[in-house]
C-alpha cells in the first residue's frame, strides 16, 4: 500500500540521485578536459606529430581505428581553446542524468563522426579535433527530451538550441580546414543516440475483464 507520505519522498530520492549524478558528470567534464589539455601540451611540444600519427586519415583502411583517438587531438592551441567551452557545456548536459549511458552515447558519436570524416574527407588529408563530439552532444541534448517525455530536459534543449544557434551553421560546407563531414556527422549521431539510448518506461499492465462462469445446466431454483 503507498500512503501520501511515500510520494515525496520518492520524489526527493529521485532528486537526490540526480544531484549525485550531475556531480558526477561535472567531475567527468573536468577530467576529460585535463586529458585533452595534457595531451595537447604534450602534442604541441612533440610538434604535432600525434596528430599525423593518430588523427584520421581519409579512406585509409589502417586508419579506420583512429576514429576514437582524433577527438582527443587538436591541431593548434586556438583550435582546442574553441572547443574546450561548448564541450563541457554539451557533455556536461549529455550526462549529468547518467554517466554510463553518457559513454555509450559518447562511443556511438565518436565512431559515427570518425566515419564520416573519414568517407568524406579529402584525400591526403588528416582530421583531428573534438568538435564532431561536440555537435554530437549538441545533438543528443536537443532531442532527448523528446525521446525521453522528461519536460525538463525538453526546456534544457530548447535553450541550447536558442543560445547556441550558431552551432547549426557547422553542418554545412564552409571554410576549407573545418571538418563539416565530421561535425554532421556527429551531430547525427547524437540524435540516433538519443532514440537508441532513450529511456524505455514499462508498458501498463492490462488485465483482461474477469467474466463470470455459467454452468451449463441451470441450477435447481431455476428448472
Amino acid at each position: 500500500m503507498t500512503t501520501a507520505s511515500d510520494v515525496p519522498r520518492s520524489g526527493q530520492r529521485d532528486a537526490e540521485a540526480m544531484i549525485a549524478e550531475a556531480k558526477k558528470a561535472f567531475w567527468v567534464m573536468v577530467g576529460a578536459l585535463v586529458v585533452l589539455w595534457l595531451i595537447q601540451i604534450y602534442n604541441a611540444v612533440d610538434g604535432y606529430s600525434l596528430m599525423y600519427e593518430y588523427g584520421t586519415r581519409a579512406r585509409e583502411v589502417s586508419s579506420l581505428p583512429t576514429v576514437l583517438t582524433a577527438p582527443l587531438l587538436h591541431a593548434s592551441w586556438g583550435h582546442i581553446e574553441f572547443n574546450s567551452g561548448p564541450l563541457f557545456i554539451f557533455g556536461f548536459l549529455a550526462a549529468y542524468r547518467g554517466v554510463k549511458k553518457f559513454l555509450s552515447v559518447t562511443v556511438l558519436i565518436a565512431v559515427l563522426s570518425g566515419l564520416g570524416a573519414w568517407t568524406l574527407h579529402d584525400s591526403g588529408t588528416v582530421g583531428v579535433g573534438a568538435s564532431g563530439l561536440v555537435m554530437g552532444y549538441f545533438g543528443y541534448v536537443l532531442v532527448r527530451g523528446v525521446f525521453d517525455r522528461h519536460k525538463i530536459d525538453i526546456v534544457i534543449g530548447l535553450v541550447m538550441a536558442l543560445c547556441f544557434a550558431y552551432q547549426f551553421a557547422g553542418l554545412f560546407p564552409q571554410d576549407a580546414g573545418i571538418s563539416w563531414q565530421a561535425h554532421l556527422f556527429g551531430f547525427l549521431g547524437g540524435v540516433i543516440g538519443g532514440w537508441v539510448f532513450r529511456d524505455r518506461r514499462p508498458k501498463p499492465e492490462v488485465t483482461a475483464p474477469a467474466f463470470p462462469t455459467i454452468p451449463l445446466t441451470p441450477p435447481d431454483s431455476l428448472k
